[in-house]
């Protein structure tokens, strides 16, 4: 067990919210918030132009954990999940056997099939117990499912907290839309007053699930960072977890956010995922 400090709120944990922006409504799949402090919609193209790293602070980042999922001893560093999803009015009963590892890959496998009650099976694996940290950067390289009511995510969340909060989604995605992703943190404030800060991205030229792409976020003290193939594509200073997550993949089907999922699509659908990696400062902060 290696434990530096970690939480997390699933897709399960998360509401249907109506967003007034400039006079705009967007649907969000999320904690309800009443602070929104970002511009809402990044358009990239015709590649992706975005900020310059972030400038280096004392110490370089070392790997402190990782999984190159080679192969299925790779699962005792995992939790994998056995549970109906009853949130958020999802579809999906989640399977330890829809996780595997194939050709160096994590395979994440959603399936039209009826499974206890069930007309869909999914996976999801969490990092609850095993690795759950404060600070630090993560990469994720993984190619993403495509399809209406398909919703894969990476989160942060909190195994200490009722609320599930805070909550770090470091990757977004709805299946219909390959070329957009959402990037956010939830909070709740000493009031109870639950608040987020979010991007909604989108690539002119890029369909994530096409080809493999790297997903990356630096939490820090005062700062969380999140960036895709090396450039940063959004960032907020409003607010930092300054308790353990742990790491939660999953894809989802169906619900509020992503709509139902489309009777015509061609099933199984697959995430793939090539290597998860936590680094840390030689200092063991994430400073």
């Amino acid at each position: 067990m290696f434990i530096c400090s970690l939480l997390i709120i699933t897709g399960d944990g998360h509401q249907e919210e109506k967003i007034m922006v400039k006079n705009k409504t967007q649907s969000h799949n999320a904690s309800i918030s009443n602070v929104d402090y970002q511009p809402k919609t990044i358009i990239q193209g015709p590649h992706l132009q975005s900020q310059p790293q972030p400038k280096s602070r004392q110490g370089q980042w070392q790997l402190i954990w990782n999984d190159e999922f080679q192969n299925g001893a790779s699962f005792k560093d995992w939790n994998l999940q056995d549970w109906p999803s009853n949130k958020n009015g999802e579809w999906q009963y989640y399977t330890p056997e829809n996780v595997k590892v194939r050709a160096g890959n994590l395979v994440i496998e959603s399936k039209r099939e009826r499974f206890k009650g069930r007309e869909y099976t999914s996976g999801a694996l969490t990092t609850e117990n095993k690795l759950e940290f404060t600070y630090g950067k993560i990469d994720i390289r993984a190619k993403l499912p495509k399809g209406q009511g398909v919703f894969p995510a990476f989160w942060l969340v909190n195994s200490m907290n009722g609320t599930w909060l805070p909550e770090i989604d470091m990757m977004e995605n709805l299946g219909n839309a390959p070329n957009e992703l959402y990037f956010v943190v939830h909070w709740q404030d000493a009031n109870g007053t639950k608040k987020r800060d979010f991007t909604h991205f989108i690539s002119k030229d890029v369909d994530y699930s096409k080809d493999f792409h790297l997903y990356s976020l630096i939490w820090e003290k005062d700062r969380i960072i999140w960036l895709v193939d090396h450039q940063i594509v959004f960032q907020t200073k409003h607010f930092s977890p300054s308790t353990p997550l742990f790491l939660y993949l999953n894809t989802a089907i169906g619900g509020n956010w992503p709509g139902p999922p489309s009777s015509s699509d061609q099933y199984p659908k697959e995430l793939l995922i090539d290597y998860v990696r936590v680094y840390q400062k030689h200092d063991g902060s994430g400073q």
